[in-house]
């Protein structure tokens, strides 16, 4: 989608502190984090969210959820993380973009604001 935040990432467009990257997913560094480690995970393929996912598209959820413990390692947590996507307006998705968010670095709490 030619006005979507992240695929003017993707697309070279915008430039983004990358930590991952292959055929099907790029991940990059938070520019808001609210973590000492806070890194985005993006299909490179436009989903608008999760209600986006179907059988069709599925399978890079399933390659997302192989590489997040890679990075997760990459990044030294191995205390543990967090792996939160917002799904709509209401829950404070704020680009309509699949996207996964990993959260590290301390210990977090377990508030639901």
């Amino acid at each position: 989608m030619s006005d979507c935040l992240f695929c003017k990432i993707i697309a070279g467009d915008i430039p983004s502190a990358k930590v991952y990257e292959d055929e099907a997913v790029l991940a990059f560094r938070d520019i808001a984090p609210q973590a000492p480690t806070h890194i985005l995970v993006i299909p490179k393929a436009h989903i608008s969210g999760c209600n986006g996912v179907t059988a069709e598209n599925s399978q890079v959820v399933a390659h997302i959820f192989e590489v997040i413990p890679q990075i997760a390692q990459a990044e030294g947590l191995e205390n543990g993380y967090r792996v939160v996507s917002n799904c709509g307006p209401n829950a404070g998705q704020t680009v309509p973009h699949l996207h996964f968010h990993i959260l590290g670095g301390r210990e977090l709490t377990l508030e639901m604001a």
